[in-house]
């Protein structure tokens, strides 16, 4: 391959794509999944520095955390879920062409949209629940946690749908990973 040169162009202004712009929605998951993991850092590490040079602490962290954490994990599930980063089992249906591999990634989105149905159902029963109950320390309905998990259910059964559309899983981009 040759080099870029002024006369092949591969460095004209016209050759270079502009990064392209992540829809809304996943910006705002990112940022909130940064600053979701920021202050989880920061309540533990507080936390920490407290109870060894002090032996005190200050007990809403921990709450405060382990609420963090439990969002983290949904909306990280979800974002990777759209991205098609979930860990996956591909030995057989990556040998596999034509109708059965379009039949199993049917049957897998099947399974997975009534996974998602079951969770959604229990989770819906569990904010039902939180609402009456409140957590030790900060007072806040326990519902808040629990919603963690229907957001989930919602986001990836929007998921399942969006891949049913195209028809396959979504082509993973492994550019950032070395």
């Amino acid at each position: 391959m040759n080099p870029p040169t002024e006369t092949n162009g591969a460095h004209s202004p016209a050759h270079t794509a502009a990064p392209e712009r992540k829809p809304f929605l996943k910006r705002m998951a990112e940022h909130f999944m940064v600053l979701a993991l920021a202050g989880m850092v920061i309540a533990v590490f507080v936390n920490v520095v407290l109870r060894y040079v002090f032996a005190t602490s200050i007990v809403s962290y921990e709450e405060v955390s382990r609420l963090l954490f439990v969002w983290l994990v949904a909306v990280g599930a979800i974002v990777t879920a759209f991205e098609g980063k979930h860990l996956g089992f591909d030995m057989v249906t990556s040998r596999l062409k034509g109708g059965t591999k379009k039949g199993l990634f049917w049957l897998s989105q099947l399974l997975i949209a009534i996974c998602m149905v079951l969770l959604l159902i229990g989770s819906w029963e569990q904010v039902k629940a939180g609402m009456d109950s409140f957590s030790t320390v900060l007072g806040y309905p326990l519902a808040l946690g629990a919603a963690a998990t229907l957001v989930l259910a919602v986001g990836l059964l929007i998921n399942v749908v969006v891949d049913l559309r195209r028809g396959e899983p979504p082509v993973v981009d492994n550019s950032d990973v070395e």
